[in-house]
């Protein structure tokens, strides 16, 4: 099924429909925006990025990494109990990702004699963590890709938030400072993300960046790709919650306004084999917006993105929520684990009333940062293998197992007509026996005799 007409699907009858179409493209202003600043940034390094910093954050610093004075003035403004929460979840992800190291091996292999193959996970060298503060100070990103990284083995990780409303967010750099971050720079937006990938005079260039972001933030990466690596585009937040009549309508529609929060673009839709369940979530809803503090984001996201999906039966609601492939999918029903048979396509699970999306984004150990717009059918989340590289080498110490591959290999090559190919490998073939390859003894007849006098 087409995910883009999942909500036209037959035997799916919506009790709420979204006004706003449901698109995977960029935005063309905003890739045009982007490629902007990029190109800037580019040539005209620092400049550039303080233009912009002052320009969109009204950020007036000439230099924006913070000292080690600055890092503990900022922590010491944190209260106590926050920074051991901070302490706590920052265990629990590192925790995830040390199991997750631990699942990736090296190894090496011996298929012939002499002939040995091999494995080695090597963590890149300097990461770029992008942590968003724009509508909130996004203290949980520091987790998800500093200690994550850090995790990993990486060696040098820089650290990059903006402002907020001009202040410093000071539980947000305590979050990047206990997590291990080895530069901290007080800078948001794409121009962050484009010094980092370039590299300018004040911040070093990095080889990977993670971390979430708005449309910008994830059309920026999309554009820096292959000079910098990144984790994966992640734009707004989705959620999706597959709900049965056992489900409690009110928890519904509470986990459904959490994730609707985060902004006006934010997909929030739910699946239910029930119909009073669903016309019930849809009248809390109503009733629970009008008293949110962040209403402007969660009731445009609830209008502008919200769908109610009724279906016939269980078997056709894990189809559906596949064929969204969203990045957050709750499983509200009598038997939430058949969720880990019958679903294929998520960024993250979430199983029973006891586990909220809310957990993941702030506090469990799982990493937040998640595939969306569809993304989910072919990539994962964030995670420690992301900041590895898995490379491979190959040794061959046996004559006669190399001269069994010379063989072969020449046959392959000259099949694809790649002579070159052919002759590295009949090289080693021959071993002593140099004089009988044809094409070696027709380059040695025809060498010209040296120019000149004596040598």
């Amino acid at each position: 099924m087409d995910r883009n007409t999942a909500r036209e699907r037959p035997g799916a009858v919506a009790l709420k429909r979204p006004r706003a179409p449901r698109t995977h493209a960029s935005d063309p202003e905003v890739a045009a925006s982007v490629a902007s600043i990029i190109a800037d940034v580019r040539e005209r390094g620092d400049d550039a990025v303080r233009e912009y910093a002052l320009r969109f954050d009204r950020d007036e610093s000439v230099d924006f990494r913070m000292s080690d004075e600055d890092i503990a003035a900022a922590v010491s403004r944190v209260a106590e109990q926050t920074l051991e929460d901070i302490r706590f979840v920052q265990e629990q992800v590192r925790e995830m990702a040390r199991h997750q190291l631990e699942s990736l091996s090296s190894f090496e292999i011996e298929t012939l004699p002499g002939v040995r193959l091999g494995q080695r996970n090597v963590p890149v060298d300097s990461v770029g963590a992008y942590v968003p503060g724009g509508r909130y100070p996004m203290v949980a990103s520091a987790h998800m890709t500093i200690a994550t990284a850090k995790a990993a083995g990486v060696a040098r990780v820089v650290a990059c938030t903006p402002r907020n409303r001009g202040a410093v967010p000071d539980a947000t750099i305590a979050a990047m400072h206990l997590a291990g971050a080895d530069e901290i720079h007080l800078l948001g937006g794409v121009q962050a993300l484009a010094a980092m990938a370039l590299g300018t005079r004040s911040i070093p260039r990095v080889d990977l960046i993670a971390g979430p972001g708005n449309a910008f933030v994830a059309e920026a990466k999309r554009q820096l790709f292959g000079e910098v690596g990144i984790d994966l585009l992640a734009g707004p937040t989705e959620v999706l919650i597959v709900a049965d009549g056992t489900a409690d309508p009110l928890v519904v529609a509470v986990d459904l306004l959490a994730q609707a929060e985060h902004g006006p673009d934010s997909p929030a839709v739910l699946v239910t084999t029930d119909e009073e369940v669903g016309r019930s979530v849809i009248e809390h809803v109503e009733r629970l917006l009008p008293g949110m503090p962040t209403r402007e984001n969660a009731e445009a996201a609830w209008r502008d993105h919200g769908e109610v999906q009724l279906v016939d039966s269980l078997d056709d609601a894990w189809e559906l929520a596949d064929a969204y492939a969203f990045e957050h999918v709750q499983v509200l029903t009598a038997s939430p684990r058949d969720a880990l048979v019958r679903l294929r396509h998520y960024g993250a699970l979430f199983l029973g009333e006891g586990t909220c999306v809310a957990f993941g984004d702030k506090s469990i150990g799982t990493n937040h940062v998640l595939p969306t717009r569809g993304a989910a059918r072919f990539t994962g989340g964030l995670w420690v293998g992301k900041f590895l590289r898995t490379t491979t080498y190959q040794e061959i110490s046996d004559p006669s197992s190399s001269a069994f591959f010379g063989e072969l290999t020449a046959r392959a090559a000259r099949v694809e007509s790649f002579e070159g190919h052919a002759r590295s490998g009949e090289l080693r073939a021959a071993g002593q026996r140099r004089d009988e390859l044809p094409w070696l003894r027709a380059a040695e007849a025809t060498r010209a005799p040296a120019a000149g006098g004596d040598h």
